[in-house]
């Protein structure tokens, strides 16, 4: 087989190459990171650590560089493939996360903690920092953990239900605004037509997965394999036995669970029960 030809000598890495272009476009206009702050709206600082690498940075930046460069469409491009890049997770999950850009239908259930695809900012930044993980690799697993919430937007995306421990709407955050917006999400989420959204409350008692936080995934072909997963460790179950077991364990709780709307009625009291912010 040909060596494959390099034509332009850049990276062929979603991350590294979004990062070039940033470079190469602001450098080709002669401007300094503090202009290119006055000309689009942001801070310095956020096109330093985008420029390095550090972040991402959000669709709303990135959509604005894009008009002011005249570049309609390639840097979100790029920066959507840089976000969606499974290399950009530690290499334990990367397998996983090459099955679930494929699935079209995931139920999960979640013991301590929301799922990642529901997640938000604040939930990620904190609960990936208690695993210290810290400075750059924190930022980038944030913005990896974010990305996948784009798995469950679009016009046609995979029917996602999950059923939440109550464990899970009872471990609060210790930044109550962060803690806050992560239930006022999960509310949200539940009213998504894509999304069925189950509390499992604590007289429910015993149950098959009591200990284990577990995700199925539908793929294309009708193969389901399944993720289970505690503080340590996760593990790929692809073996038909081991699934239909954990999936048999998965429907006796379903039947356990709140339904769907008094589900989100649960969350909504849970919210009342954070303080409001003290008025300024």
């Amino acid at each position: 087989m040909p060596q494959r030809l390099v034509i332009t000598g850049r990276s062929q890495e979603p991350r590294g190459r979004f990062v070039e272009e940033l470079r190469r476009l602001r450098t080709e206009r002669g401007l300094s990171l503090r202009d290119l702050a006055k000309e689009v709206g942001w801070d310095a600082s956020l096109f330093s650590k985008m420029e390095s690498g550090r972040t991402l940075g959000g669709p709303e930046v990135v959509q604005a560089l894009d008009q002011f460069y005249g570049t309609p469409g390639l840097l979100v491009t790029l920066w959507e493939l840089a976000v969606a890049d499974p290399t950009q997770f530690r290499e334990q999950y990367r397998r996983y996360m090459l099955l679930e850009a494929e699935a079209i239908s995931l139920w999960h259930y979640a013991v301590s903690a929301p799922p990642g695809l529901l997640q938000t900012a604040g939930y990620a930044h904190e609960a990936l920092a208690v695993g210290w993980i810290k400075g750059p690799e924190l930022e980038q697993q944030v913005e990896a953990r974010l990305g996948r919430r784009q798995l469950l937007d679009g016009d046609d995306p995979p029917l996602f239900r999950v059923i939440l421990s109550e464990a899970v709407l009872r471990t609060s955050l210790r930044d109550e605004r962060a803690w806050r917006g992560q239930l006022e999400h999960l509310a949200e989420s539940a009213e998504r037509q894509n999304i069925t959204l189950q509390v499992l409350p604590f007289s429910a008692g015993p149950h098959g997965l009591m200990n284990t936080a577990v995700m199925f995934l539908r793929l294309p072909g009708g193969r389901t394999v399944a993720y289970s997963e505690n503080d340590l460790r996760g593990e790929l179950i692809e073996e038909d036995t081991s699934v239909e077991l954990l999936q048999r364990r998965y429907d006796a709780m379903r039947d356990l669970a709140l339904s769907p709307a008094e589900s989100r009625k649960f969350i909504l009291r849970m919210l009342e029960e954070v303080p409001c912010e003290p008025s300024t």
